[in-house]
């Protein structure tokens, strides 16, 4: 398999329980050879991570930090309805969204409505990513939620942290099992993510990698193997 290139799922201590500063988390992005680092802070609903207003000067922070191109976003807790923890006009600041189901601010709905209320997000035109699509306690159908990221030119999130921690997302190893048999099927692509709370996690995807190889994933679609097709499907 292709070195990954980019690791586009990370946080910096301002998100309230991560360790390491923007720059920090660049210069360990630069020595595991990554082109790309993604800063995506918690948004509204993660105790103690920023206020929105952090979202309003990013451009205040170098593009470039160590020969490592550095995107911001956000990832932004799903709600019932549909609904995103971040207002559009903090959204629209960002060069790219992620939305996930954090059980900090979100209760099971059950596999119907849990999958109604992420695809509801997804729909949002600066979500890219869905984050750690992989826990039963607030269970996915997979089928809906694949054809809807293909439809709506969103990426699957294959977590890193997840496989690292097994036990603290249920049933994890087999959703993803589920997930990626029907991303190859459907020719819907993936983005394989560090979820790096502290420099030292950053552009480490051992487990994910191994898990690739294991089940025959198609390198093809696996967005952050190719800078080109990665900042593509990001930014376009």
């Amino acid at each position: 398999m292709r070195t990954l290139i980019g690791d586009m799922h990370t946080h910096t201590l301002v998100s309230g329980h991560a360790y390491g500063t923007i720059r920090e988390m660049a210069q360990a992005a630069a020595e595991q050879q990554l082109r790309v680092l993604g800063i995506t802070e918690h948004a509204p609903g993660v105790p103690g991570t920023v206020d929105p207003f952090y979202f309003l000067n990013l451009s205040a922070v170098p593009k470039t930090l160590y020969g490592v191109r550095v995107l911001h976003g956000s990832e932004i807790n799903v709600l019932d309805g549909g609904r995103l923890s971040l207002e559009q006009r903090y959204i629209d600041r960002l060069d790219y969204a992620i939305a996930g189901i954090h059980l900090t601010c979100y209760e099971d709905r059950g596999r119907d409505g849990n999958t109604e209320n992420l695809i509801g997000c997804m729909a949002n035109g600066k979500v890219r990513i869905v984050s750690h699509p992989d826990d039963d306690r607030t269970p996915l159908d997979y089928e809906r939620l694949v054809e809807a990221a293909k439809r709506l030119h969103v990426a699957l999130e294959l977590n890193n942290s997840s496989l690292l921690r097994p036990g603290s997302r249920r049933n994890c190893v087999q959703n993803y099992e589920t997930m990626l048999s029907l991303c190859a099927r459907m020719n819907a692509p993936i983005m394989i993510d560090s979820d790096a709370h502290d420099p030292s996690a950053v552009g480490r995807f051992e487990a994910a990698e191994a898990f690739i190889r294991r089940v025959g994933f198609p390198e093809a679609l696996i967005l952050n193997a190719d800078e080109d097709r990665l900042m593509r499907f990001l930014l376009d």
